[in-house]
């Protein structure tokens, strides 16, 4: 059985002329920038995650490099946040002129450590930038004590968190800002680049606006020297539609998940760990094992796919490397790099699917040996 790793295009199976008639509709208007359903989303996006604001953006990244600028970092300071995520995270602190600094990771979340954290707080440290991985909020409370401590602000990347909770709080609305992605393989999607800023500061807000419509407010005077990055109203209609299923989706993966401890995979593997208060909505279904490249290799040979990330970790890149980061730096976040494999996991994956991916795993786990 082939089995892929994400399959977004079968979630829309049933939508397609409800998706094909809103975007028609939106032609026949010829309005397609910051126009209605661009407001209707953002204000839905608000209720939904429990924010002020919410301010659509054209992508992950720029929500994250808009949401710096409005925070007012910039060259000079440096912004805590794990190694162990995708580029954009580091890259955005770059990409203001300031410098990330990379903490280490928890190894049962895979998420910020507040004690890495905490250690690497200099004079310079502007803001930490948890990162909710795979669809797991970091500790919250832990790295927002840091944070009050010394004064910092707290930026959400919840790229790959959209509808996971904290202890009843949505991902995205606990810190200064937050920010999202909405690039078609996310949990919720839409079909090209989406990104989304939130925060309870009206001054923030406004301020970000601004920022994403070249530094103005009315294209008029121009207060800043901005970026042209708006979230587009074929775009926006189609995420406010698929707001109505994400939960659905999202709750179909949880149950994925428990399909895959049914059929015996801790019993080869480490398999994700949901911490205490924290709702998982595995945007990516990351297991460890030390028998990672024969796990990989067997998956591929039985048509499952399967996919290794951040391998070299974002401290060891080459960008990176006139921070002076070496191996051994951050031990907990290189021997996730090395040991994590992403297995199958979408909003429509069946139990027969389920039980392909086990059995073959099961074929390159030595057998007799458990998973640690």
């Amino acid at each position: 059985m082939n089995v892929p790793l994400m399959n977004p295009r079968a979630q829309y199976v049933g939508l397609e002329s409800e998706l094909t008639s809103l975007m028609s509709g939106i032609i026949d208007t010829g309005t397609f920038i910051l126009g209605p359903n661009v407001a209707a989303f953002e204000a839905a996006a608000a209720e939904y995650l429990g924010v002020k604001h919410a301010i659509g953006v054209g992508n992950g990244t720029d929500a994250l490099v808009i949401g710096l600028r409005a925070l007012g970092i910039g060259a000079g300071d440096e912004v805590i946040c794990p190694a162990y995520t995708f580029y954009a995270t580091g890259e955005s602190i770059a990409a203001v002129g300031a410098t990330p600094v990379f903490a280490d990771i928890d190894p049962e979340t895979m998420t910020m450590d507040p004690d890495s954290v905490r250690e690497r707080i200099t004079g310079k440290t502007k803001a930490i930038m948890p990162v909710h991985l795979f669809g797991q909020p970091a500790d919250m409370d832990a790295l927002q004590a840091v944070a009050s401590e010394h004064g910092l602000f707290v930026i959400e990347d919840s790229a790959q968190a959209w509808g996971s909770e904290y202890f009843g709080r949505k991902a995205g609305s606990m810190g200064d800002l937050g920010t999202f992605s909405f690039f078609p393989t996310k949990n919720l999607p839409c079909f090209g680049d989406g990104g989304l800023v939130t925060t309870n500061s009206d001054d923030v807000a406004a301020l970000v606006r601004k920022l994403r419509f070249h530094g103005s407010k009315d294209k008029k005077v121009f207060e800043y020297v901005g970026y042209n990055s708006r979230l587009d109203e074929l775009q926006a209609a189609i995420l406010l539609r698929l707001m109505q299923e994400v939960d659905a989706w999202n709750a179909h993966r949880r149950e994925v998940a428990c399909w895959y401890e049914d059929a015996g995979l801790g019993e080869l593997v480490t398999t994700p760990f949901v911490a205490e208060g924290r709702s998982h909505i595995y945007h990516l279904y990351m297991i460890r094992s030390e028998h990672r490249d024969a796990i990989n290799k067997a998956c591929s040979d039985a048509g499952v796919a399967s996919a290794v990330y951040y391998q070299p970790a974002s401290h060891l890149q080459p960008v990176f490397a006139h921070l002076g980061g070496a191996p051994g730096d951050l031990p907990v976040t290189e021997a996730v790099s090395a040991d994590g494999l992403a297995l199958p996991m979408f909003a429509t994956m069946t139990r027969e699917q389920v039980d392909a991916v086990v059995a073959a795993v099961r074929t390159a786990v030595p057998a007799g040996v458990a998973a640690g």
